[in-house]
């Protein structure tokens, strides 16, 4: 039996949502988890709660301008620039590190604009030392490397949004993933056109940040350092209509060199929404289970990986 509790987490004078699935029986590791854009966690099914069953602990948070921790209307989307996004991220994962070599070991894994996050993070030199060391691995889901050819913005639009960021960084703007092009599952696709705490509304400063995030990436600038980076995963739907396939492989190919143990699955015909992309999602819940624990039970074993 899952025990889930809800808290709140202070991080710069802002309270933000937590939620967090522990296993009943013995715990065998922690996993941070980072949802995507316009997203919560409590969007993610039986992901969680499955993870949980197989002795792992997921501690995950609404992002500053997403889900709960948003308490009015013009919090929508009010994420900060980059900084504030990784000072945000780091601060949450640096409680649950281990503090001794027993202590279970800490994953984390983010999800779309999550997945970007996270690995802007762990690329990031000022965190090097205090917080991505003492990560045991690193799980990236369909991540925002690059848009997929449906949502890839023009070049005009890009530098319009800029100009006009420098000017007015809280500026809402509505901008919706078209469902349908999220999960092959008709009901997730619908749920996701009625969830009240989806509201699509992201700031300029926000946005800003968003590409150039992923322009980092996606151009090599931002890539794994030397042996920081222990163990990294990678899975991506080939039909993925919101982030690009073809960015992340071309990323793994090419700008992991420094990580020696790693490993991309491609996941053939699936959309965005790994984790809920109707039965076979089943896999990917496996899959990332699989990989955790092969790890942990490295460790035990003397393993190098």
């Amino acid at each position: 039996m899952t025990t889930v509790q809800e808290g709140t987490f202070n991080v710069g004078g802002k309270d933000l949502f937590t939620k967090t699935w522990l296993p009943s029986g013995a715990l065998k590791a922690k996993l941070i988890f980072v949802h995507g854009f316009s997203d919560h966690v409590d969007r993610y099914y039986t992901f969680f709660p499955s993870l949980a069953a197989r002795g792992i602990a997921v501690y995950g948070f609404d992002q500053r301008g997403w889900g709960r921790s948003v308490t009015k209307p013009s919090e929508r989307g009010l994420t900060g620039p980059t900084t504030q996004v990784t000072a945000d991220l780091a601060a949450f994962i640096k409680p649950h590190l281990p503090a001794s070599p027993s202590d279970p070991p800490v994953f984390v894994l983010g999800h779309s604009m999550g997945g970007g996050e996270a690995l802007t993070l762990a690329c990031d030199p000022k965190y090097e030392d205090a917080v991505v060391r003492h990560v045991r691995g690193w799980l990236l889901e369909s991540p925002f490397i690059g848009f997929a050819p449906e949502e890839q913005p023009s070049a005009l639009k890009v530098y319009a949004g800029r100009m006009a960021g420098r000017l007015f960084p809280r500026h809402q703007m509505y901008h919706q993933l078209h469902p349908a092009n999220l999960s092959r599952d008709p009901a997730v696709a619908k749920s996701l056109g009625e969830d009240p705490l989806l509201h699509n509304t992201g700031t300029l400063e926000g946005l800003a940040g968003l590409i150039d995030r992923t322009e980092a990436l996606s151009s090599g600038v931002a890539r794994p350092r030397g042996t920081a980076v222990r163990s990294l995963w990678m899975g991506h739907g080939t039909v993925d209509k919101a982030t690009s396939f073809a960015a992340s492989k071309r990323y793994f190919d090419e700008f992991t060199g420094a990580v020696q143990d790693k490993a991309f699955k491609s996941y053939e015909g699936w959309y965005h929404q790994l984790h809920a992309d109707g039965p076979c999602s089943d896999e990917f819940y496996k899959d990332v289970g699989d990989w955790i624990l092969a790890r942990v039970e490295g460790e035990r074993a003397g393993s190098k990986l």
